[in-house]
């Protein structure tokens, strides 16, 4: 008994110095896992962060102001300052600061600076006795100016400056008055030039954010549509407008767009594809998730649909969402023709994006390993045309992809006045040198120029480029499986659009899920008359935008001039 009390006092004792021991190993370890710890939960967050600038406070003296401001913008060539004097009676010194370029000139020679060296008010002399009266007096009596405001904070006055307004100082106020005299060399409203139309509107928005909002209030004079502004970017603090029409929009879907916005956390926001890919739902898939347009009627029609539109500025762009996979195949000159040609021409659309996208990866499954598909006559003509060409026919087809899409690509890049001739007689001269080489067959060259043409049928750029990328994994699968890899990739395809949604609603609707009182305005439309509800997972408020369509049909036979035939011959006999 005393030997094994020995034993366990000896094993306790060995247990408390190896516990001892681990603990002197790791307090140092500890210590240092807690003081990073701390500076980590110390460090402040993103938000927080701010660039080194000029801290000084807003004084009295005019020089100083103007000293300060132009050491906060390191003495910048385009900063303008401007010293002057006001006119009788109190001859007190001013000074406007705008920047070269963003302000407008012709607004403050004849509203600003006119006005106050012409002042010669006699009798506002004995009220004049301090800065701060002379400062409301200029603010209240004598800016012609439709908007100005008071800038007392250091931050938001350098803001106001790099934003196109003018500040005007006055000597012996700690004030400033900031005028909205933005202006400079603007684009002219033009055609839009990825959205066509022969019908319609020929109006497309420019990189002013004004005039882009401006454009779509032309169109709905409604007191309930609505603009919210924010800035976005750390540095660049560009401007963005989210418009809605309060009362159709979804509140849950305005939250959602608010939250994302707000998690946005870089430095620039360079343009409207900065914040579709932070607030996209999916950026690995291939579709375009959120819809773009130039055109402002389109962006009226998706309004008082419930959607919610959002303008960048700098951008010519307009984001709109929730997009569904269905928006891209609908031109805005749709709503402009007889529903029966529009109806054909999105059934048009549809078949030349199944063109696109299968094309190329059938005609290399059925010559590779299906050519019992292809009729006799075309299969022997086909064969003769391969005689003689060094490659298979996937690296046939791979070729001639990528050669037209260098020649497309080019196309674009080249200056305009060449760039059209370039492509169309490159396209044509290396067809016929390829086909006289040996190099590719005459069939291939057709397969190629014809999935080309049916890609440029597809109204939307963006859903035509997801369209392009995904025919090559098609041509793939053709290549490796035949006509069983075809069907295996789309229906890998139609289960990941199954699976997307944008802002809560499904990607496919309204096929999947099926809603047919929506299919009205999706590949057939319907006549005007007929489309009187919005779109059911959009808005769920104030659905109905059209009056009843039971009235609609063939008028009557007895028409007014019948009626007056009737009633003479009536009279007659």
């Amino acid at each position: 008994m005393e030997r094994r009390q020995d034993n366990l006092n000896k094993q306790v004792t060995h247990r408390a110095s190896f516990n001892v021991g681990v603990l002197k190993t790791m307090n140092p370890i500890l210590k240092k896992l807690a003081k990073k710890i701390k500076k980590k939960n110390q460090k402040p967050s993103y938000q927080q962060q701010q660039l080194p600038s000029s801290n000084q406070e807003i004084s009295q003296s005019l020089d100083e102001n103007i000293k300060n401001i132009k050491e906060a913008l390191g003495n910048s060539g385009d900063v303008v300052v401007r010293e002057f004097k006001m006119g009788a009676p109190s001859q007190q010194k001013l000074a406007i600061i705008f920047i070269n370029g963003l302000a407008d000139k012709d607004i403050q020679g004849s509203f600003i600076i006119e006005r106050l060296m012409s002042n010669n008010s006699e009798n506002e002399s004995d009220k004049l006795q301090s800065s701060k009266q002379i400062y409301t007096y200029i603010k209240e009596k004598i800016l012609a100016i439709g908007e100005v405001e008071d800038l007392n904070n250091w931050k938001k006055m350098l803001q106001s400056l790099v934003s196109g307004q003018t500040l005007l100082l006055v000597d012996g106020s700690n004030q400033i008055i900031g005028c909205s005299a933005q202006g400079g060399e603007l684009r002219n409203i033009t055609e839009p030039t990825t959205e066509p139309s022969v019908r319609g509107s020929k109006e497309g928005f420019v990189e002013a954010l004004i005039t882009n909002t401006s454009m779509v209030r032309r169109r709905i004079k409604s007191p309930n549509l609505w603009i919210k502004k924010k800035k976005l970017g750390k540095i660049t603090q560009t401007d963005v407008a989210i418009m809605y029409i309060e009362g159709l929009v979804n509140e849950k879907l305005l939250n959602e767009v608010n939250e994302r916005l707000g998690k946005i956390e870089v430095d620039e926001v360079a343009g409207a594809n900065t914040i579709e890919e932070w607030i996209n739902d999916d950026i690995w898939t291939p579709w375009p998730m959120i819809f773009t347009t130039e055109r402002p009627d389109s962006v009226s029609g998706n309004i008082l649909e419930g959607r919610v539109a959002i303008f960048v500025d700098g951008t010519p762009d307009c984001l709109i969402f929730p997009s569904t996979w269905n928006q891209y195949f609908q031109a805005t000159e749709d709503y402009y023709l007889h529903w029966n040609v529009a109806s054909f021409l999105r059934l048009l659309r549809m078949c030349a994006f199944l063109i696109t996208l299968l094309g190329p990866s059938l005609f290399i499954a059925f010559i590779s390993f299906h050519p019992e598909l292809i009729p006799t006559p075309l299969l022997v003509s086909l064969t003769a045309q391969r005689q003689g060409i060094p490659f298979p026919v996937f690296i046939e087809a791979l070729l001639m992809e990528f050669t037209f899409e260098i020649l497309r690509e080019a196309g674009v890049r080249m200056p305009r006045t060449v760039g059209q001739a370039v492509s169309i007689v490159g396209a044509l001269v290396l067809g016929e040198a390829a086909v006289a080489a040996g190099i590719v067959s005459s069939a291939m060259v057709i397969v190629v120029a014809g999935t080309a043409i049916a890609s440029f049928t597809i109204p939307h750029y963006s859903m035509m480029d997801a369209t392009r990328l995904l025919r090559f994994m098609m041509m793939i699968l053709a290549a490796s499986f035949g006509i069983y890899g075809i069907g295996l990739g789309v229906i890998v395809l139609v289960a990941h659009t199954c699976s997307l949604r944008s802002f809560g609603i499904p990607y496919l609707t309204p096929y999947a899920p099926f809603i047919i009182s929506d299919w009205k305005d999706s590949i057939i439309r319907f006549p005007k008359p007929f489309l009187s509800k919005r779109p059911r997972l959009i808005s769920q408020k104030n659905v109905k935008r059209s009056g009843n369509t039971h009235n609609l049909g063939p008028s009557p036979r007895t028409s007014t001039m019948e009626g007056n035939v009737t009633k003479r011959d009536s009279d007659e006999t």
